[in-house]
């Protein structure tokens, strides 16, 4: 994969990482606030908040990347590059929200990290 095209797989995963950690973010708007019909109202209300927003944005921006990405790279490289994803959420997570990061969650993001190069290894002819 070439850099333009490592750029675009990329800016696609971390617009889709940020996108979520905006939506963790905007979502804690609604903790406390039980899950019932009663309060669809209340719920609908407290969904529009800045991050949720900008968490949406950030996916719809992440779209247009992707697809980009898509007419340059073999889909069987590009998606697995999503996994990506999984790697800055969680280190983010844990930075930014406090979430735990156990040995096994770092065994796993090893596991992923191996993965991923490995596919991105496989798009050079290797």
């Amino acid at each position: 994969m070439k850099g333009p095209q490592l750029a675009l797989v990329l800016s696609g995963v971390l617009l889709n990482a940020i996108a979520q950690l905006l939506l963790k973010a905007g979502a804690g708007s609604l903790t406390g606030l039980e899950l019932r019909a009663g309060n669809a109202l209340a719920i609908a209300g407290r969904l529009v908040n800045a991050p949720i927003i900008a968490g949406l944005g950030c996916y719809a921006l992440s779209v247009v990347f992707w697809i980009l990405a898509l007419a340059r790279v073999e889909v069987s490289v590009a998606y697995p590059m999503l996994s990506l994803g999984y790697v800055v959420n969680a280190l983010a997570a844990w930075w930014l929200f406090d979430e735990n990061l156990s040995g096994t969650r770092i065994a796993g993001i090893g596991v992923i990290l191996i993965g991923v190069w490995l596919v991105a290894r496989s798009s050079g002819g290797t």
